[in-house]
């Protein structure tokens, strides 16, 4: 292993690729661990949740090391690690999970109950969540390896289509989860609120689900080009701040059968300034009785950049009442990864799911990092991947 850079939040606003200390079989704790790999990263993706981050919109602390988008090679690995050899090509869920606790094996890995001391779920990267160091580096060390990695069957194949694979750790699950929760299938109608990456992928994901109609709203006019680019139905919600009529002049009824908000606290609404619980009003107001809402989109317990003094402490204005009279499902909560990323790695591999043409991902250098992060921030139409290692360069 040669010198490790990674990918460190060093105040409001800003980031920058630092020499960083070498992955060690240590839990956050100082414990030694066994039952992990250190990976040497392929690829690794700049997140809309970092941006959060990285905007001072979360309590995380200078010097933290980003990252929990990763695919990566087998290099090491500990004793306790039997499933896996050295030399196979991993996807890596951002969730951090045991294995053995009741949530995980009951499938909800979002929320391991023993990976963070602070409450239950844990992630790579980010803050409150454990203190497991970021993947936005060129080596990383994952956990309970056995459990959490899935490994891909082929490793020709799958950097062939490493572009797609990568999306796996986060955003395709995520995007799919959402369309779950909303309840999408065969025929359905469905609204998206974010043309973003995650957005996009619960759109591709409504559709191959069978949706009928899969419509995407957003202002901003660049990322509704491409949704409309890659097939789905833009809503320009720059045109009305009535959403049901928008929708109405698509599909002729202001309601859909499901909902996802892939957006998140840092919502906007028409006046331009922030409006923390727009889009679930939103969805509330246009979901049909007893539909169902997925909301995939992130949420905080605390939020210090907040304009509004209950949303500091991720409190918001809904109109719950109005959910409960429509008889409505919210679905809210972390991605379990695992549920899913087999099944949506089978879809890629065959060809079924192109997601990285669909958000329009960009390979760029790790040291090139921190502009894709201001190019992010600026809203362009694009899902920046991380190549720390040049691997995807000298493919092409």
């Amino acid at each position: 292993m040669s010198k490790n850079r990674g990918v460190v939040y060093i105040g409001d606003g800003k980031v920058e690729v630092r020499d960083i200390d070498d992955p060690k079989f240590q839990a956050p704790d100082g414990r030694k661990i066994e039952h992990a790999v250190i990976l040497r990263v392929i690829t690794t993706n700049i997140c809309g949740s970092d941006q959060h981050m990285v905007r001072g919109r979360t309590t995380a602390d200078p010097g933290l090391v980003l990252g929990h988008e990763i695919t990566g090679e087998v290099i090491e690995k500990g004793a306790d690690v039997e499933q896996l050899q050295i030399g196979d090509i991993v996807s890596v869920p951002f969730n951090v999970a045991c294995g053995r606790c009741r949530t995980c094996r009951e499938g909800d890995t979002g929320v391991c109950l023993t990976v963070n001391p602070a409450r239950a779920g844990g992630a790579y990267g980010y803050v409150d969540m454990g203190g497991w160091i970021g993947g936005q580096s060129r080596y990383v060390m994952v956990p309970y390896a056995d459990f959490n990695l899935l490994k891909f069957p082929d490793r020709d194949r799958a950097m062939e289509r490493i572009r797609d694979l990568t999306m796996l750790s986060d955003i395709l699950p995520t995007g799919f989860h959402g369309a779950i929760k909303a309840g999408v299938g065969v025929g359905s109608v469905v609204y998206v609120a974010g043309a973003g990456p995650v957005g996009l992928a619960a759109a591709a994901s409504a559709r191959i689900l069978g949706a009928a109609v899969v419509m995407v709203g957003d202002f901003n006019a660049e990322r509704l080009a491409h949704a409309r680019k890659v097939g789905f139905e833009p809503v320009d919600l720059n045109g009305s701040d009535r959403l049901g009529d928008l929708i109405a002049a698509i599909t002729g009824t202001p309601e859909v059968d499901g909902a996802i908000d892939a957006v998140g606290f840092e919502a906007r609404g028409h006046s331009g300034g922030e409006q923390p619980a727009v889009v679930l009003n939103q969805m509330m107001e246009i979901t049909r009785a007893a539909g169902q809402i997925g909301i995939p989109g992130l949420y905080v317990t605390e939020d210090p950049g907040a304009t509004d003094k209950a949303a500091k402490q991720g409190s918001l204005s809904l109109r719950f009442g109005l959910g409960w009279a429509k008889a409505q499902s919210l679905h809210t909560g972390q991605t379990p990864v695992l549920r899913y990323n087999r099944q949506l790695m089978q879809a890629i591999l065959h060809g079924r799911l192109p997601i990285a043409d669909i958000v329009n991902a960009k390979v760029i250098p790790l040291e090139d990092a921190a502009q894709g992060y201001a190019d992010f921030d600026r809203g362009v139409a694009e899902k920046f991947v991380l190549d720390p290692n040049g691997d995807l360069a000298d493919a092409a």
